[in-house]
């Protein structure tokens, strides 16, 4: 994915040259855990008789599910928005609008994590959740002079 830089000093704030380490692990968190919630959701089905013999059954909990949809949308949601404030680029809500929204939908429809539509549907809803915060973190990435790998 070739994303515009963020480095046009007439389209950068000021204070987008000191994007701080929290920022930055912030999204890499977000990108992460997104990523880990779409795997869980694509390998449920498959693995779903083996969680409780290795202690692993909240792990098959609708409620659980819900609520780490629900962390990763607020997570997102405002580490996109802090994005935006320094780089300035809608670019990232192109990948976690849609991704909200198969998010959504896969935990209205399906309950049941038999159901292989909604397995499919949440794991491409965390990938996109992922990718949003990968292109947040390109977008605020300034190139500068302690930049190592310019």
């Amino acid at each position: 994915m070739n994303l515009p830089r963020a480095n046009d000093p007439q389209k950068v704030n000021p204070d987008a040259m000191r994007k701080t380490g929290i920022d930055q692990r912030i999204d890499r968190f977000g990108a992460f855990a997104s990523m880990l919630c779409a795997v869980h959701c694509a390998l449920l089905p498959v693995v779903f008789g083996v969680l409780p013999a290795l202690g692993l059954g909240f792990l098959a909990n609708h409620a659980y599910e819900q609520a780490f949809v629900g962390f990763a949308i607020l997570l997102a949601s405002v580490s996109l928005w802090f994005g935006l404030r320094k780089h300035g680029s809608y670019l990232a809500f192109l990948f976690l609008v849609p991704g909200i929204i198969l998010l959504v939908v896969g935990v209205l429809i399906g309950s049941d994590h038999e159901n292989s539509g909604h397995a499919l549907i949440v794991s491409i809803g965390g990938t996109l959740v992922a990718v949003s915060h990968l292109a947040n973190l390109r977008l605020g990435h300034v190139h500068g002079p302690n930049c190592d790998h310019v």
